[in-house]
């Protein structure tokens, strides 16, 4: 399996360089040179496998040797063993025709540790193996930094640092990162938001002279790793109800693209979807996109959704890629005048999308609404970017027929303050987290600079 960039002026990479690469050096992202089939007979075959057992056989194409194959099912296995749901990302009946995809059962309860459990483990493997060292840069709004800790803090190959918008994630988000005093962990909040963690993160990897030689790895969504362990829980889902003989849909709280390009992924492998619902809070790019041809930046709101609050959506690139027939001139174009001014989409690549994906922007109010009317209807208490789906899923459904998947992306907790605002009680963390609010933290506040982060970072990664 070879991996290309979708702006077509990077070298193709396998599957062990493409992890350790992270952004193409031309400013693009990774995507598979062909994609592996999931056929009718493989759907059967998955029927009443664990959840490690059908992300191993889904995923084990894209590896392609990089690893033996004995050796990746202990990796998966592992990665999975940390969750604490027997069924790792369990499905939950909502109404006679919706269910709920809790993908919070990891050690940072969100849906981000279904893939950087692996992603952790991952690096560990190809950093031993070349006896190497490296360093971890990382942009959150909230989720991915905890998760990225947790997979990576162990390794004695890796530095990690963390950036996150000053004052703009939740006490628990931020917690959960400030309050590991590993050595090898650094939690950088910068006084900005989101976007500028992002934009000094890929700053960074494309000058990469501040680290003397040293190899720098990406832990976000750009890393194709995290696509290839996301994708596995689609065709999870669709198989627990009954995708080798029927359709589904799915609803997927979106931001930064990741979590549903993987679904889209999992589709065009084979997997028989036939809706996608993108959801979006106020900061709305993706919705306007599809709704209205408008892609444009437009200033970033906060919201109770922060998880969310980004202005450009990184891996939307890698779904443009697709939509423009795999056109990498068309789409490095697109992606330069989107970059200068507000643009629009193709009329063919547009329609392409339209034609299997819906949308929905939600507000604060109608988030609050959301978790309140969920909870009467189903006594499911949702945090605030899983009950952006939920709504989405009641509007935007096309097919009531076909069995809706609503992707739950976080636990209530994370989100106390929002659950509260919506009228609830204060919602109880895990047992395994009920002291997380009195631990030490430890973090640095920086300027949004590039130059002062990346000054840090090599004054402070061990050599």
């Amino acid at each position: 399996m070879r991996y290309i960039s979708t702006r077509g002026k990077a070298p193709a990479l396998d599957f062990e360089e493409v992890v350790l690469t992270g952004l193409a050096n031309d400013g693009g992202l990774y995507v598979p040179e062909e994609l592996p089939e999931i056929t009718h007979e493989d759907l059967i075959e998955f029927e009443g496998l664990s959840y490690a057992e059908i992300a191993y056989r889904v995923m084990l194409p894209f590896v392609d040797g990089a690893i033996e194959d004995d050796v990746f099912k202990q990796i998966v296995e592992e990665s999975y063993a940390t969750f604490h749901h027997d069924a790792v990302v369990p499905l939950k009946q909502l109404a006679s025709n919706h269910f709920l995809l809790e993908l919070f059962h990891g050690p940072t309860l969100a849906f981000k540790d279904v893939a950087l459990q692996l992603l952790g483990r991952l690096l560990d493997y190809f950093l031993t193996r070349r006896d190497e060292r490296a360093v971890v840069m990382g942009a959150t709004s909230g989720d991915t930094g905890s998760a990225a800790i947790e997979g990576c803090r162990h390794s004695e190959q890796l530095d990690i640092f963390i950036l996150h918008p000053y004052e703009r994630v939740s006490e628990v988000q931020r917690r959960q990162m400030t309050t590991v005093l590993d050595k090898n962990v650094f939690n950088l909040a910068v006084e900005g938001n989101f976007d500028d963690c992002q934009a000094i993160v890929k700053g960074s990897f494309a000058d990469q002279k501040f680290l003397d030689g040293a190899r720098l790895v990406a832990v976000n969504s750009i890393n194709w790793a995290r696509i290839m362990a996301q994708t596995a829980y689609y065709v999870a889902a669709a198989v627990a109800l009954g995708a080798a003989h029927r359709e589904v849909s799915f609803t997927v709280p979106s931001a930064n693209f990741g979590n549903i390009f993987a679904g889209f992924l999992a589709r065009e492998m084979g997997v028989p979807v036939k809706q996608f619902v993108i959801a979006t809070n106020a900061n709305d790019i993706l919705h306007r996109v599809i709704s209205n041809n408008d892609f444009s930046k437009r200033e970033l709101l906060a919201t109770l959704a922060p998880s969310m609050d980004i202005v450009v959506s990184s891996n939307f690139e890698r779904l443009l890629f697709f939509a423009y027939d795999r056109d990498a001139s068309a789409v490095a174009e697109l992606l330069e005048r989107f970059q200068q001014s507000p643009t629009a989409l193709a009329d063919a690549p547009l329609e392409k999308l339209r034609t299997l994906f819906s949308s929905a922007s939600v507000s604060d109010e109608e988030i609050l609404e959301t978790i309140r009317d969920a909870h009467e209807r189903t006594s499911e208490l949702l945090d605030p970017h899983t009950a952006t789906g939920y709504f989405a899923a009641e509007r935007c459904n096309r097919y009531p027929n076909v069995p809706m998947i609503t992707l739950a992306t976080a636990h209530p907790a994370k989100f106390a303050e929002a659950v509260v605002k919506a009228g609830f009680t204060q919602v109880p963390l895990p047992a395994a987290m009920s002291d997380l609010l009195s631990r030490e933290e430890r973090y640095t506040i920086l300027p949004a600079s590039l130059k002062d982060v990346q000054g840090f970072v090599a004054e402070s990664r061990r050599s």
